[in-house]
């Protein structure tokens, strides 16, 4: 069995037991490099806005995904952009970086009608109560942040910095209009000080809100350096995900 052929029988029950298995409905653009992909079939899913599910990409029940080492690479963790609970459907929003990996390789073979099988929604990056939001990061940031201000209420103060490569990279980020928004041209998103300079640049209240860091990993602990050690944050108050950094498989 192939990653995204249907399972039956002994196997079919056992991803059952410890998986959730659903089927894509439908593939789409959406800006830049990222697609939309929507999963039916999921009913009943327990999720809050900003966690992530963990992707089978390799079909972990064959031997053959043993044997050759594959299963070393056969998870990929993924936000989710949102669901909906009344139609049993989870949309992500996944990137194609270009390289020939076992995710983009997935991305890249994925059609409407393949089984996708994952785990349970994980994480604890939400949103908290907090005077305000803060949100920095880069387009890996951007799906788990859609979620979140997706959820925040209309009432709920959000500040923020959004750094893509180009302005056609930008999500359709709800509350978007209220965020700022750079660009970094070629340069790399690693090691960003665009994004570091720019939440300098923010004009925020007095009192410390709740910050949302995320993206590549020495970018993000840049952001909170800046927060705790520039303007006094407690370190309580910035969330930090580190989802990727050169050269270093496993994050999330």
């Amino acid at each position: 069995m192939v990653a995204g052929a249907s399972a039956s029988g002994v196997r079919g029950r056992i991803l059952d037991l410890m998986f959730v298995r659903g089927r894509i409905e439908e593939i789409r653009p959406a800006p830049g490099r990222m697609r939309w992909i929507r999963v039916g079939g999921v009913p009943g899913l327990a999720w809050t806005p900003g966690q992530q599910v963990r992707l089978h990409v390799a079909d972990i029940t064959a031997a053959r995904t043993w044997v050759s080492g594959a299963v070393r690479h056969a998870l990929r963790t993924y936000s989710v952009w949102d669901y909906d609970a009344d139609a049993d459907v989870m949309e992500l929003c996944v990137m194609d970086h270009g390289a020939d990996a076992p995710g983009v390789r997935w991305l890249r073979d994925a059609r409407p009608g393949r089984e996708v099988v994952f785990g349970k929604p994980e994480g604890t990056f939400g949103l908290r109560p907090a005077a305000y939001h803060l949100f920095a990061g880069e387009e890996t940031a951007s799906v788990a942040f859609g979620a979140m201000l997706r959820a925040a209420a209309p009432g709920e103060p959000v500040h923020g910095v959004i750094e893509t490569a180009r302005p056609e990279d930008r999500l359709p980020l709800p509350r978007g209009d209220e965020l700022t928004w750079r660009h970094r041209g070629d340069a790399s998103a690693a090691g960003s000080q665009t994004l570091v300079d720019a939440v300098r640049g923010l004009e925020l209240p007095e009192e410390p809100g709740i910050a949302y860091v995320a993206g590549e990993a020495r970018t993000v602990h840049a952001v909170r350096a800046h927060l705790v050690g520039e303007r006094g944050w407690p370190r309580r108050s910035v969330l930090v995900k580190a989802f990727w950094t050169p050269g270093k498989r496993g994050m999330e």
